[in-house]
């Protein structure tokens, strides 16, 4: 599906060198499909050097030679990068924003006072941290324009870094911010808060971390590939009398669960801020 398009980052930060690595370890594109811009030159070497891609300082050069363009900018950037992309708008392209909190209809707005005067399909998309290391989760949600070759264009790229699901209603796209977007913190925090036990209880720091990670990255394992629904997985191991059932207490009683969905609930929130312009 990839074989035959061209690509375009605007931007060449984390998530993007993310997926150009997914993407040429995948076979399936190579490194002469691919064109990053960005403002830092030094950035821009290192991109060239490592994964002998082409690299640009002009967003408008790199829009012209790509039929797919990925926005892997920050949202505040979105604008001025558009605005300097816009002379490359023409002929048929794909946009795929990974922006954070910016809709298709602002991407569409922009392009419109940018002078850009037909509808440019765009694709938004929420990958997670993850993705770095090929395990991430993305959302792709279907923008104005886009069809569903174009969902499926997003899909094959994220499938490079991970998993991906299709989201119909772009509005739930904050809710995924706000749950596997920002998901990634507070698994870290749930392993942080485990090893710190481990090493008050008399552990080594080393040998708390690996049992918090490894007890983690297992049980997602699990909980992915068992039949099992994600409670029945839990009461499995809590034996009746037994010492899960009282650390499970102590969580209840903590509130553990519904502070974890309050805090998926905030987040959400501040993504409905930032996409209103708050």
């Amino acid at each position: 599906m990839l074989t035959r398009k061209t690509i375009g980052f605007l931007g060449s930060g984390n998530l993007a060198e993310a997926l150009i690595k997914g993407l040429l370890s995948s076979g399936k594109v190579n490194a002469s499909q691919i064109t990053a811009s960005d403002v830092a030159s030094d950035r821009l070497a290192y991109m060239a050097s490592t994964y002998e891609i082409k690299v640009s300082n002009s967003n408008a050069e790199t829009v012209q030679n790509s039929g797919i363009v990925l926005l892997t900018i920050k949202p505040k950037d979105i604008e001025q990068a558009l605005s300097s992309a816009a002379l490359g708008m023409n002929g048929d392209k794909l946009i795929i924003s990974a922006a954070a909190g910016a809709t298709t209809r602002t991407i569409q707005g922009f392009l419109a006072a940018s002078g850009v005067r037909r509808v440019v399909p765009v694709v938004r998309v929420m990958p997670n941290t993850p993705a770095t290391v090929r395990e991430g989760i993305t959302a792709i949600c279907a923008g104005a324009g886009a069809g569903t070759g174009d969902v499926a264009l997003a899909r094959a790229i994220f499938e490079a870094v991970g998993t991906a699901i299709v989201v119909d209603d772009e509005r739930l796209m904050d809710v995924v911010t706000g749950l596997s977007g920002s998901g990634p913190a507070y698994v870290f925090l749930f392993m942080e808060a485990l090893m710190e036990a481990g090493v008050d209880l008399g552990l080594g720091v080393e040998a708390a971390r690996l049992l918090a990670v490894q007890t983690t990255l297992g049980s997602a394992r699990l909980a992915l590939e068992s039949p099992l629904g994600l409670g029945e997985l839990r009461r499995m191991v809590a034996s009746p009398g037994g010492t899960t059932i009282e650390g499970l207490k102590a969580l209840e009683a903590g509130g553990f669960k519904e502070t974890l969905v309050k805090a998926v609930e905030a987040a959400t929130r501040r993504a409905t801020e930032i996409a209103g312009g708050g």
